[in-house]
This record gives C-alpha cells, sequence and structure tokens, in this order.
C-alpha cells in the first residue's frame, strides 16, 4: 500500500522497485509483459539503473513526509485558540492521569483555583495558591 506520509510503498524505498504480486505472474500486468520482453541483461541494467535512483526515491520519500508533516501540522493549528494570561488572572490547573494527584476515574480533571504570579516566554505560567504560597 502507498503510504500517504511518504507518497511511495515501503517495499519500494527499501528495493527500490515495486512488489510483484504472485497475481500479476499469472495474469500479466502490463509491467510484468514490459520485462518479460527485455531478455536477460537489459533486464539487469534496468534493475541495476533502478537502484542508482533509489537515493533520489528516498530523498522525495523525504521531503514527501515533511510536506504531509506540515500539512497536518497547519490543519490541526487552525483550531487552536491562542490563550493569553495576565498576572493577578484566576485559573484552573489540568490533572494529568500519570501526575500523583490522581485518584481514579471519578476523580476531579482539575485543581485550583490559582492566581498568575508571573507569566514566562513560551505560554509557562508561574501559580499563587489562594494564601498566597508560590
Amino acid at each position: 500500500m502507498v503510504r500517504t506520509s511518504t507518497g511511495a510503498t515501503p517495499y519500494m524505498l527499501v528495493y527500490g522497485t515495486e512488489a510483484i504480486i504472485p497475481a500479476e505472474v499469472e495474469i500479466p500486468s502490463l509491467r510484468v509483459i514490459q520485462e518479460a520482453e527485455l531478455d536477460d541483461a537489459e533486464w539487469v541494467k534496468s534493475l541495476y539503473e533502478q537502484l542508482a535512483l533509489i537515493d533520489g526515491k528516498r530523498m522525495n520519500a523525504v521531503c514527501h513526509g515533511q510536506l504531509y508533516h506540515n500539512r497536518m501540522s497547519r490543519a490541526f493549528n487552525k483550531r487552536v485558540k491562542p490563550r493569553k494570561f495576565t498576572p493577578g488572572q484566576l485559573v484552573l490547573k489540568k490533572i494529568f492521569p500519570y501526575q500523583d494527584e490522581t485518584k481514579g476515574k471519578y476523580s476531579p480533571n482539575w485543581q485550583g483555583p490559582y492566581m498568575v504570579h508571573r507569566v514566562l516566554t513560551g505560554g509557562a505560567l508561574i501559580l499563587v495558591e489562594m494564601d498566597g504560597e508560590v
């Protein structure tokens, strides 16, 4: 199967040519017919040329993967709403499943309220509890 992320099959990226399934041997496709008409020397030469081009095919797959990644990032980031926090603003802190504060399926997902003490670069926040403890 051709992968969307690379635009090629894994077999083609490894071996430089597409795999031939047994059904194509019994009911020949155009590709199999063209290869059958070649004599051994021409067939070996064509395989050697394909192997010489395999690095280019791999680089095309890498470029295709990067473009695919950029498209997926853009599609995801369209839905992200940036938030601006200011000191003194009240916020809740998310409890993630791997933290010690989780107590089971029905435990709360949020802690707080906390007050924003300072806003750092990159969106990080220093929080203060309501009693003043940082």
